[in-house]
Parts: structure tokens; sequence; C-alpha cells
């Protein structure tokens, strides 16, 4: 009888579909890493929510509560721009509308049980997706998902706390520039995903409608006016052909 884990033949070290220790260590690994990177992200999020005129108790139930990083970040720059709670809202709502998909991709692996499953509900994030989708085997999927969740969600957590007390000791945390940096950092988080010349074409435009909309509107109108402009692309936009299978 094989032992699980310790592998046999052309699996010495445990790395073969049985999902033995060498695996699981590897996708720990890869789950801290990931949780380290985002809680240094999670520093800059406190700190511009201090900025961005928010307490450091509403910062920390800004990652604990909505926990989706670009959805809070799109939040404190409407904020620091002059907009309302309810246009910050509004903003990171349409952000946070892709977990739903994530959540659709992700059901199968994920628990049955109500309580589980509405805890799991919320760990849905790019990370957790990435991260489990990456495996093909449905119990390396479901420790990625948890691994990555668990130490993401108290990084990052731990990190707003630490970039908001430190920008609260401040006497003026603008004086750095700290109001600027949530638009910046906002930018900074979507510019990766702009990658081909239809997203750039997109972006491009949204751009022209936001500054367009600038002068006409209320503070945070310009960035729902772009949001939906992107909606309006996705629903008419054919899908893009797929590859035939050998």
């Amino acid at each position: 009888m094989r032992r699980r884990g310790r592998g046999t033949g052309s699996d010495p070290v445990g790395n073969g579909d049985d999902g033995g220790p060498a695996t699981r260590a590897v996708i720990v690994r890869d789950a801290v890493t990931i949780g380290v990177a985002t809680g240094a992200y999670g520093l800059s999020f406190g700190a511009v929510s201090i900025a961005a005129g928010l307490s450091v108790l509403q910062a920390v139930a800004l990652s604990t509560l909505m926990f989706t990083g670009a959805s809070q970040f799109a939040f404190v720059a409407s904020l620091a721009g002059g907009g309302s709670a309810w246009a910050g809202a509004a903003t990171a709502s349409l952000l946070g509308t892709r977990n739903a998909f994530y959540g659709l991709r992700l059901s199968p692996i994920l628990p049955a049980a109500l309580h589980r499953r509405m805890l799991a509900a919320h760990l849905v994030i790019d990370e957790t997706t990435a991260m489990a989708v990456s495996r093909d085997a449905p119990h390396e999927a479901r420790l990625a998902f948890w691994a990555t969740g668990f130490a993401v969600f108290s990084l990052w957590n731990l990190g707003t706390l630490i970039g908001a007390v430190g920008a609260h000791a401040l006497s003026n945390p603008r004086t750095l520039g700290l109001d600027a940096a949530a638009p910046a950092a906002f930018v900074a988080l979507l510019a990766p995903r702009v990658t081909s010349a239809t997203t750039r074409a997109i972006a491009a435009a949204c751009v022209a409608v936001a500054l367009f909309a600038v002068p006409l509107t209320p503070a945070g109108v310009p960035v729902l006016a772009a949001a939906a402009l992107v909606i309006a692309v996705g629903a008419f936009r054919p899908p893009a052909p797929t590859a035939a299978k050998p």
C-alpha cells in the first residue's frame, strides 16, 4: 500500500496527484508570500485612508468588512477627490461585482455547509481565485483558496492598521502628499490589467469621459460615468473566439 506523502517511483517527494506534504508546503508558502506582499500594500491603504479623512477605526472596518483592495482604494479615492460617501460606495460596488463571477467559478470547490460557505464568500478575491484555479486537484484548490484567503486577510488588515495608525500620528498627512496617493495607488492597481490594444482603447475612452464630466458633475460622478462606459462595452462586446481543442 502506498503511504500518502512519502511518494514512490517517479514521485519521490510527494508532488504527484496524491497531494503530498511537499505539494501542500509549496501551496502554503506561495499563499504566505502573497499575503506578505498584499500586507505591504495594505500599509498604503491605511495611510491614504487617513489622508482621505477617515479615522483609524473606519479604515480598519473597511479592510475587515469590505476586504477587496480595488474597491477600497476606489472608495477612498472618491472621498479624497471630494466625492460623497454614496458616490464612493457606488464605485466600490461596481468594482466588487467581479467577485460574484469569481464565486461562480469557485463554487464547485467551496464547502457545502452554509456557515463555511458564507466565510468562503468573504474571502473570494483576485488572489484566492488565482491560487485556486491554478490547481487541478480539488483538494489542492481548496487548500490554496483557504491558505491564501487567511494569509491575505490577516496581513492586509494588519497592514491597514499599521498604516492608519502611522498616518494618524502625523499632524497633517496631506503635507506628505498622501491625499494624492489614493488615486495613484488605484491607477497602479489597474494598470497591469491594461495589456491589450482593446483594453488600452477602453481605458483611454474612460479617461476622456471622466475628464469631460469633471467640470460638469459633482465629485465622484466622473468615476461612475467611466465605469458605466466599461459596463456598456462589456455588455455589447461580442465574446472572444475560443481555440478549437486538438
